[in-house]
């Protein structure tokens, strides 16, 4: 969903003036450079085309794309191949988790400050109970579509962008956190912020902020305020997923959730609509977690999020 241009503007003002990611001033900084593009908006189609494929491969491969499995296999070849036509320089990180090989996928977008990494990411394996179409093909397919929105766009932006897409973080958030112990602390140092996008789309959503790092939070929460959608702090999954290990090394960290197996509140409902007493996500870590289990409305938000918060974030 395209913001307003009204609401577009707000946004993009309130975040000029936000205290950069690192945690330093505004003032005294270098003269500022020209004004870049707004954030595309990204579209739903292209997003839902990515769920519609990690479904087919799921269904081609025993129901599930879980670690260690040639569903998860193949869904990494599918992503990999998207972004290298796209121009990323790819790399595949292995380890090995519960006797099984398992592989992170890293994208780095050409140019912009070595010194200031904003990185963007998302678990990229199922359960081996179903396809993990929302959890987590929503996040893995809006942080994609993201990525290809910077190549289509030729946006180059101040701060260099990496995309990741974590494997094994079923059995443990093991990718992510196999990612972050293999940086040097120079390295971990250079990563001005991680935003994690885990379960984007539950067919009976809420709007949730990690409360972590204060400049991402107010990012995100910016956002949603330009479209008249209020948000409530993330604490469902608050250390369950791969923003966990950066977070314990010291690095920025936020995303986005739109929840799992907690049950929606009567203010929760009156705020987001939905139904009332039914968890956010009933197919949470089940065989329905298909295609049929994302609320179109609520990936469209969150995607469009996405790219906001990396446009505005890298700057």
């Amino acid at each position: 969903m395209q913001l307003l241009p009204s609401a577009r503007a707000l946004t993009a003002a309130a975040v000029a003036v936000a205290t950069l990611v690192t945690g330093g001033s505004v003032a005294g900084a270098a003269p500022a450079r020209p004004a870049a593009a707004a954030a595309p908006d990204i579209p739903i189609a292209n997003v839902k085309a990515h769920l519609a494929q990690l479904q087919s491969i799921a269904t081609a491969n025993g129901g599930n794309r879980a670690h260690g499995r040639a569903g998860y296999q193949a869904s990494l070849d599918y992503v990999k191949a998207k972004l290298d036509a796209a121009g990323f320089t790819t790399r595949l990180q292995q380890f090995t988790a519960s006797g099984r090989t398992g592989y992170n996928l890293i994208a780095d977008w050409p140019g912009g400050d070595a010194n200031k990494v904003v990185m963007a990411g998302s678990h990229l394996d199922s359960v081996t109970s179903g396809p993990g179409i929302n959890d987590n093909g929503s996040g893995s397919s809006a942080v994609l579509e993201t990525a290809l929105a910077v190549a289509r766009s030729g946006y180059q932006p101040a701060k260099h962008l990496r995309f990741a897409w974590w494997g094994a973080e079923e059995l443990g958030l093991v990718g992510s956190r196999a990612y972050v112990n293999s940086l040097g602390s120079a390295e971990r140092a250079k990563i001005s912020g991680y935003l994690n996008f885990d379960m984007i789309g539950s067919p009976n959503p809420g709007y949730f902020v990690y409360d972590d790092d204060p400049t991402i939070e107010k990012t995100f929460k910016d956002y949603f305020a330009g479209l008249g959608i209020a948000t409530e702090i993330e604490t469902e999954g608050d250390g369950r997923s791969d923003h966990a290990p950066f977070k314990n090394a010291g690095v920025p960290v936020g995303g986005l959730f739109s929840g799992a197996d907690y049950r929606k509140t009567s203010a929760q409902a009156a705020k987001w609509g939905g139904t009332v007493g039914q968890p956010f996500d009933r197919c949470y870590h089940s065989s329905c977690d298909t295609t049929a289990n994302i609320d179109d409305t609520a990936l469209d938000r969150n995607s469009d999020a996405i790219a906001y918060a990396v446009w505005e974030l890298s700057r």
